[in-house]
């Protein structure tokens, strides 16, 4: 017998392995930890143990067949993972999953990141024995940030659970029992018709092709095609510290030099860099804030930048509305600003310009979309690619990524300062508020311009800033249950906040839906660094030292948070309470 561990600590064998018990919350946890990797559906660590697949199940001495998420560990216990018996049972239930599954897995958008091939490759499944019994069903294409297609749906349940437990909004749920169970939008009406609020991380969870980002891939190629289009590309900050996942790079590896060469190659006339709006919506937003703050009204002042929480906030707390800030996203802002300045450079019509954001999020397909982002039908941004569909065109052009020689983005709009790319990470936003809104109070220079009170993991943090005698008190919420918790505070006056930075996904931007799929936690956290470390290796780190900005005020926007100003880069938002 093999043991690991000291004869004192507690123990229990997986498969002739001694194995410390260290915490862990289940045996499939401990199993891992002893590098075996069960194959599973319904199990995600962000999530409630649901035990539905049946997959992960385990021999246990004296006990018998169980399922392993559901098993707490226990000293003594004799595990054994694979026994034939097992592996039987593993094939079988597979099978009657695959046998009721649409199998188009060539052309299934989720093809390359599908947990029922992988675990069928896992588990030798070459063929199902067994009859399609279920009639097909339409697809929901009601909503568009989300595809969902009933056919390829296995009822893990992962969706349900993360609308609920983490979203707190509940879009999808079960319907009806047996043979004709289903996950449904209530009323079972299409998925964009109720409050889903887009953020997609259904899509994200979902171990098959049930739930996808809707693509928007063939009008950018039929844009990038006609020759009476002016094509510009814009890229959020989160894509640059993923999108090397999906040709075989490290999480958190920042490939912005190869990814502008690609989208050249693409054919784009011009690719810019939405931190370069984030520098701008810091400069806007800061100084909102700090007027509200020295007038002591509209506080605590909620961030706008996240699409999906700004729809959460108008479907459950329009009373706050007034308290979002008014600055449209970086995304929006940037759109706003070609769509304003290069019709005349360019000597074209505003229809001629096409403004494609690329981002790591699917709410912004929504937010594009919203008519209140438009001018005269005419929408500042016309199309939203995630980092997965970038992907998709630069392997469809054949470009090898990680061969291609890094360019640079284009001026100006292409220059940003650390501060925009903080945009990325949970807690970003802040912190480049905070760089700005800490000189502009003391009037001195910063010394150093990191603020870790405003950085970590946790889904609520609450950071206490002392500027010049000036007590600045800030949330930083990721996860829309998070922000639930603390807008009921704010709704009740139980809470003294002055700033509450808010971002629907886990994370924040670099966990968003449109980011190559990744049930490892690890990921999100080497993705954050990798932002951090974009923010350090950059000469400028402060918002307000962004030349171009000041001199975008200077030429063509005037005062800051003026007229011209205002009417580019605020919004206005829409009271969508259910009645």
């Amino acid at each position: 017998m093999t043991t690991l561990v000291s004869p004192a600590t507690k123990t229990l064998n997986i498969d002739g392995l001694d194995v410390a018990i260290n915490g862990e919350r289940n045996l499939l946890e401990l199993i891992r930890k002893a590098d075996i990797e069960l194959p599973t559906f319904c199990y995600h660590s962000d999530l409630s143990v649901y035990g539905a697949c049946r997959l992960c199940l385990v021999d246990i001495e004296g006990r018998g067949i169980q399922g392993a998420c559901s098993t707490p560990p226990e000293p003594g216990l004799k595990v054994r993972t694979h026994t034939e018996e097992i592996r039987e049972i593993r094939k079988i239930t597979l099978e009657l999953l695959l046998a009721n599954h649409d199998q188009q897995c060539p052309t299934c958008l989720k093809s390359a990141a599908c947990q029922l091939k992988a675990v069928a490759r896992q588990l030798g499944v070459g063929q199902v024995r067994f009859k399609r019994v279920h009639e097909p069903r339409p697809l929901d294409l009601s909503s568009v940030a989300l595809i969902r297609d009933p056919n390829k749906c296995i009822l893990c349940g992962d969706c349900v659970r993360f609308c609920a437990e983490v979203q707190s909004v509940g879009a999808i749920d079960f319907a009806y029992r047996g043979h004709d169970a289903a996950v449904l939008p209530a009323f079972g009406d299409g998925i964009g018709a109720g409050e889903c609020v887009n953020c997609g991380q259904c899509a994200a969870v979902c171990t098959t092709g049930a739930l996808t980002p809707r693509p928007e891939i063939e009008p950018v190629w039929q844009a990038l095609n006609d020759p009476t289009k002016f094509v510009v590309a814009q890229v959020a900050p989160a894509v640059r510290v993923a999108i090397g996942e999906e040709f075989g790079l490290e999480p958190g590896t920042a490939t912005s030099g190869q990814m502008v060469a690609a989208l050249k190659r693409l054919g784009f006339d011009r690719v810019y860099d939405t931190s370069f709006a984030a520098d701008l919506t810091v400069i806007e937003e800061a100084n909102e804030f700090l007027k509200r703050k020295a007038r002591g009204e509209k506080l605590p002042q909620f961030t706008s930048c996240c699409p999906g929480w700004v729809k959460f906030a108008e479907q459950y707390f329009p009373d706050l509305l007034p308290n979002l800030s008014t600055c449209k996203s970086p995304q929006q802002m940037l759109g706003a600003l070609c769509k304003e300045f290069l019709p005349g450079e360019l000597g074209r019509e505003r229809r001629d310009i096409v403004v494609v954001a690329i981002m790591p999020c699917t709410a912004k397909k929504f937010e594009a979309k919203r008519p209140e982002l438009a001018r005269d039908g005419s929408p500042d941004v016309d199309h939203v690619l995630t980092t997965q569909e970038l992907a998709r065109m630069i392997e469809e052009a054949g470009l090898r990524y990680r061969k291609l020689a890094p360019e640079s983005y284009d001026m100006p709009m292409g220059f940003k300062t650390g501060a925009g790319v903080l945009f990325g990470n949970s807690g970003g936003v802040s912190e480049a508020v905070l760089r700005y809104a800490a000189e502009k109070i003391s009037g001195e220079k910063l010394r150093s311009p990191d603020f870790h009170a405003v950085r970590g993991e946790d889904g609520m943090r609450l950071a206490t800033i002392v500027i010049d005698g000036t007590v600045l008190k800030l949330a930083v919420v990721h996860g829309l249950k998070n922000a639930r918790a603390l807008a009921d505070k704010v709704r009740k006056g139980k809470t003294d906040l002055d700033l509450i930075e808010v971002m629907a996904c886990p994370g924040g931007c670099i966990g968003g839906a449109g980011q190559p799929v990744s049930r490892d936690r690890s990921v999100r956290q080497l993705r954050t660094r990798g932002i951090y470390d974009v923010d350090k290796n950059l000469d400028l780190h402060k918002s307000q030292e962004n030349h171009f900005v000041t001199e975008i005020y200077s030429r063509h926007l005037g005062e800051i948070g003026g007229k011209k100003a205002h009417q580019l880069l605020h919004t206005h938002y829409v009271n969508r309470a259910v009645s």
